[in-house]
């Protein structure tokens, strides 16, 4: 799988290649023997050392925030700080901004790599932190609303649902019984104090300082009008709500699913306040879905908007190879290339913990910090499929969205038993030349690294190995489409290694966990600060963990390490006025 740039007028350049025209192309007399070829070297050596003391003496840059990594944590984070005023620079070692959100496009065809269900991010005013962020920037996203998506699952088959108050309802009592329709009804009044108090707290107001005593208090009336009692557990698994009230096999099915969408992991490690607000957002009277106009390369395209607009940079093809550390600070970063970007207020890292720790000199990491980071729970990584193919004959109603589950009895979380398939040139038909479907199938963080680690890439073991692990995808897209094989064009097969190796994450995990769970005291307040003062660290092995809101809200959480309460307040007043 190897992405082609997606062409973007706003996007900085890789730097360009040396150039080879007009280079002397006469012949030249032939350096042989012992002493030519010490002259050879002895001359190539001054060159290479030429080259090293013009990086050192003129190649370096100066901003107030380096911000490594153009996912969307990272670009969060950095569009926010070039609109409190603040130079930043993004370097991003890929060609394409958006991390493991980005897109590529082939003969026509624009394949996203990752999220493909959204919602909330349009509203006025938004609870999505994404939400937030985009409106804090001023940048509109067009998008497509809809309602419905396809479930395959063992009891029901083929059915469509729908978000909204009492679609689910009817599907429930027509496939599965009334005793679950009324476990259903019962979990939804339950749910309703803790979804008003998900949304009460407004994630631009948080801050993890002294300051969030002002920046919160017009919001705290609304926190207080909910039982004592559903506060605390805002922040404990969601499996401890569920408990007394679902005890249906198929609705405690429902909820690990709904749950592991949302973070990555089941009820028992999924904080209460994440499927509190999916509450609020898909199961209300007048819910929808947004699928952003453009695909998931739309939404990075307006992030990156914002941060131009505001005076920031974001420079491509730009491989961090180290942070510098000056007296006991984050002061930068070099560049693979040889260049130097010294930040005066803050080094922000999107990129993994995992692989943030091996950018640091060893001797600056304390061994429990680096401890703490390196054995941080990992979740696994992605199979992916991406297809292009021939739309001749399908149904115009075909759907965007396939959920398809092998066998409940194995978990959500099983390998190779939870199949997501997306098709959004049925609602975007620009995601795909006339007449055509883009595909992406995908294993949400469920393919084990073990499986590809001693396998060689390119290798006909490897080959093999891609083509029998992606065969639960093909299945789970013939059931939208029986036929699909032979309407294939473009075929792309991603593996964990894929992952790895185009985004830069460790054992191209999916992100972290481990912030929530019976035997852990959560956390309320999401900060990004690290043990090394001037380093922050953003993005989906951070808490909260993985997905849009979830980033979005790191992104907010570092902007407001970096600026003052009454700065924060300000712009509150803009978003939530």
């Amino acid at each position: 799988l190897l992405p082609a740039a997606r062409p973007s007028p706003m996007l900085a350049a890789a730097p360009a290649p040396l150039p080879t025209r007009g280079l002397r192309s006469s012949p030249r007399k032939c350096v042989t023997g012992p002493a030519g070829a010490s002259a050879l070297a002895a001359r190539f050596s001054t060159r290479r050392a030429a080259v090293r003391a013009a990086v050192a003496s003129a190649d370096v840059e100066e901003v107030d925030v380096v911000v490594i990594g153009a996912g969307l944590g990272g670009l969060s984070a950095a569009a926010l700080l070039a609109r409190y005023g603040l130079s930043v620079k993004v370097c991003e070692s890929h060609t394409i901004a958006g991390g493991a959100a980005h897109e590529f496009v082939r003969d026509g065809y624009h394949f996203e790599c990752g999220p493909s269900l959204y919602s909330g991010m349009t509203a006025q005013p938004s609870v999505n932190p994404m939400g937030q962020v985009l409106q804090a920037l001023d940048e509109d996203l067009e998008v497509i609303r809809y309602k419905s998506w396809m479930v395959h699952l063992p009891e029901t088959g083929s059915v469509l649902t729908e978000v909204g108050a009492d679609q689910f309802l009817g599907v429930i009592q027509k496939y599965i019984g009334q005793d679950a329709a009324k476990e259903w009804a019962d979990l939804k009044e339950v749910m309703r104090p803790y979804a008003s108090a998900s949304t009460a707290l407004a994630p631009i107001a948080v801050r993890s300082d002294a300051g969030i005593l002002i920046t919160l208090a017009r919001f705290i009336p609304n926190l207080f009008k909910q039982p004592l009692a559903v506060l605390p557990q805002l922040t404990r698994p969601y499996s401890e709500v569920m408990e007394g009230t679902i005890t249906h096999p198929f609705l405690k099915n429902w909820m690990d699913l709904l749950c592991f969408l949302l973070s990555g992991k089941k009820a028992d490690a999924t904080p209460t306040a994440e499927i509190a607000f999916m509450f609020d957002d898909w199961y209300k009277p007048d819910a929808h879905l947004e699928f952003p106009v453009g695909g998931s390369g739309a939404l990075v395209d307006a992030l990156v908007r914002g941060l131009q607009k505001f005076g920031g940079e974001l420079q491509l093809g730009a491989h961090v190879e180290q942070i510098l550390v000056e007296n006991g600070r984050a002061a930068g970063v070099q560049l693979r290339n040889g260049k130097r970007i010294k930040a005066k207020r803050a080094v922000v890292t999107n990129a993994t913990v995992w692989d943030t720790i091996p950018l640091l000199p060893e001797e600056v990491v304390p061994e429990e910090w680096r401890i703490d980071w390196e054995e941080r729970p990992q979740c696994e990584s992605f199979m992916h499929l991406h297809l292009g193919i021939d739309a001749t004959g399908l149904p115009e109603d075909l759907e965007i969205h396939h959920t398809s589950i092998e066998d409940w009895e194995l978990g959500v979380d099983a390998p190779q038993n939870l199949c997501l398939v997306s098709i959004p040139s049925v609602l975007d038909p620009g995601m795909a030349p006339p007449g055509k479907h883009v595909i992406h199938a995908y294993t949400p963080g469920s393919e084990p690294y073990e499986i590809w680690e001693n396998v060689q890439r390119g290798t006909p073991e490897y080959e093999a190995l891609k083509k029998e692990r992606a065969e639960v995808l093909f299945r789970s897209v013939e059931k939208a489409i029986p036929d699909v094989r032979d309407r294939i064009e473009i075929c792309m097969i991603g593996t964990p290694k894929t992952q790895e190796r185009f985004l830069r994450r460790s054992r191209g995990t999916y992100g972290g966990f481990g912030w929530c769970g019976p035997d852990v005291e959560g956390s309320s307040v999401p900060t990004a600060k690290t043990p090394l003062p001037g380093l922050y660290a953003v993005g989906d092995s951070n808490f909260p963990g993985p997905g849009v809101p979830a980033v979005a809200a790191g992104g907010l959480s570092v902007a407001h390490e970096l600026v003052p309460f009454w700065k924060q307040c300000e712009l509150i007043d803009q978003v939530l006025p």
